[in-house]
């Protein structure tokens, strides 16, 4: 071996552990800070503190090096086996792990099904964090943006309330179907007449009150996750009374499922170092 060759040689075996260092995993957490870093910075606003209380790991260590990472709506049990046998150990959901919210909900330490579920993220080194309250102060916000995408409706969208959107003359009846199919859900229940000509839709919230505000400029009103005892019972009277109103109640994934699809894609612009990938929970409801 000559000097030259020598020179080479050592310079690569000094330069070896640097690119094993470089080469490491990331570690959740480290998504962690670099998601809330940028989600700060486009709303604005501090990372992920304490007005982010929701926005927490759930399950799982930190430390944990991540070989991949799926968004889902809801970590169910199915999500979070299928995202295993997809190498994603990092598992990002909009919605409550162990079903309560605020969680966690001390009378479920001990619950059965919290064990085994806690026990298989755990068996599998996995980590689950929610990304719910920041994601929704982003502008646009991309689960309502992916609702709007996935209904082919961003061209109807009103500028001065997301919110509303103003369609071609139509039925409810045939926003229903529409919505049934696009969504990929059946789980659509109607207060009103199905044949009743609407133009002007908005997406419901929580509330009567935000209800009540949407009923008032729109002529059929899309909820997901409204009372019962006061948004229905206040359309059906609504009905009754004679307004020419309507209102469609979904199932809760299909308001935000396409959302967590909206916000896996904006991961991608910003992680490179391993998979992003959407894994939808499904319509667990049978009618």
């Amino acid at each position: 071996m000559n000097r030259r060759q020598f020179a080479a040689t050592a310079a690569a075996a000094l330069a070896a552990p640097k690119a094993r260092a470089q080469a490491a995993p990331l570690t959740a957490q480290q998504y962690i800070d670099r998601i809330t870093a940028k989600m700060a910075a486009a709303k604005n606003s501090s990372p992920a503190g304490a007005q982010f209380k929701r926005d927490t790991i759930k399950a799982g260590d930190p430390a944990t090096p991540i070989t991949g990472i799926a968004t889902t709506f809801m970590a169910t049990l199915d999500v979070l086996q299928r995202a295993h046998k997809a190498g994603r150990n990092f598992v990002i959901s909009h919605e409550p792990t162990f079903w309560h919210d605020p969680e966690p909900m001390p009378e479920l330490a001990a619950d059965p099904l919290t064990l085994t579920k806690r026990g298989f993220i755990e068996k599998n080194k996995m980590v689950v964090w929610r990304s719910h309250d920041q994601m929704h102060g982003l502008r646009p916000d991309p689960i309502f943006l992916g609702w709007a995408k996935a209904l082919a409706w961003e061209k109807y969208r009103d500028a001065a309330d997301p919110r509303c959107y103003t369609l071609p003359a139509t039925t409810v009846n045939a926003v229903a179907q529409h919505h049934a199919t696009k969504l990929k859900t059946k789980s659509a229940r109607l207060i009103g007449d199905p044949n009743l000509k609407v133009t002007k839709v908005a997406q419901g919230g929580h509330g009567l009150e935000e209800n009540m505000r949407l009923l008032a400029k729109s002529d059929l009103i899309i909820v997901f996750e409204a009372r019962e005892r006061d948004t229905a019972e206040y359309v059906r009277d609504l009905v009754a009374s004679g307004a020419p109103k309507a209102m469609l109640l979904c199932a809760h994934l299909s308001g935000e499922e396409a959302g967590m699809d909206e916000f896996a894609s904006w991961l991608r612009t910003i992680i490179k170092e391993v998979t992003v990938e959407y894994i939808p929970a499904g319509d667990h409801f049978q009618i």
